[in-house]
This record gives structure tokens, C-alpha cells and sequence, in this order.
């Protein structure tokens, strides 16, 4: 099977040496996304259903990229920084799972990489008929 790597461009991808998705035949893995701007900082600061959605729009695109659709995403995992916030979360959540309704799971972490994030998702996609 072959591997194709998908780059969002992120300043990390290269250092850390990570890819934003990978997909081996009918699966496409989503690296845990945070709500990196194109200028490097933090979306929404303070705004967990802000940086939701824009994790979400970030995941999104790389599944895309990687020939998939939402409607393929069969996990998701959603680190949040203060778990009293989850429905924030749970709701940009919705917005794009409602009528999917992947397996999930809501976890809280001590932190992230950047201590503004609030949150960072990860995603798992398998593509039936290939």
C-alpha cells in the first residue's frame, strides 16, 4: 500500500518531524491539530468552542487532501486544558459530527504545547469500498 503524507505547512511539522494526516490505503490518521493561525498563534484565544471549529476546519482540509470526507472520520478524541468546558467543545463537535456521529471521546490534559491552546483533536477515517 502506498503512503501519501499530508503537510498543512505548520512551523512544527518539520522540527518534530510530523505530517498533519497520513493515509495507508482506506485509513487516514489526523495528527493532534491545535488552533495554529497561519502567522504561527493561537486562534480564538480564550474561546474553546472558537479553537474547536477552527481544529475542526484544520482537520477537515487534511482529510480532504488526503482523498476523504468527514463522513469517513470514524474517531475522534478531543484533549481539552479544563474539562468544566467540554460543552463548548461538544458543541463546534456537532457542527460537524451530528449526522456522522464518529466514536469520541472527551479527555483533559495538565497542557499543550502552548499554554493559550485549549484544545487539540485528533481524527481517525476509514474509506469504505477501497
Amino acid at each position: 500500500m502506498r503512503r501519501k503524507n499530508i503537510s498543512s505547512g505548520a512551523p512544527m511539522e518539520e522540527p518534530i518531524g510530523y505530517s498533519r494526516a497520513v493515509r495507508v490505503g482506506n485509513i487516514i490518521s489526523v495528527s493532534g491539530t491545535a488552533p495554529i493561525a497561519p502567522d504561527g498563534s493561537t486562534a480564538h484565544p480564550d474561546d474553546v468552542y472558537g479553537q474547536t471549529r477552527y481544529c475542526m476546519e484544520i482537520i477537515k482540509k487534511a482529510i480532504e487532501e488526503a482523498g476523504g470526507k468527514l463522513e469517513d472520520v470514524v474517531r475522534t478524541r478531543v484533549m481539552l486544558t479544563d474539562i468544566s468546558r467540554w460543552e463548548e467543545a461538544g458543541r463546534a463537535h456537532g457542527e460537524f459530527f451530528s449526522k456522522i456521529k464518529p466514536a469520541c471521546t472527551f479527555v483533559e490534559i495538565k497542557g499543550l504545547v502552548k499554554a493559550d491552546w485549549l484544545v487539540e483533536i485528533e481524527a481517525d477515517c476509514i474509506i469504505e469500498g477501497q
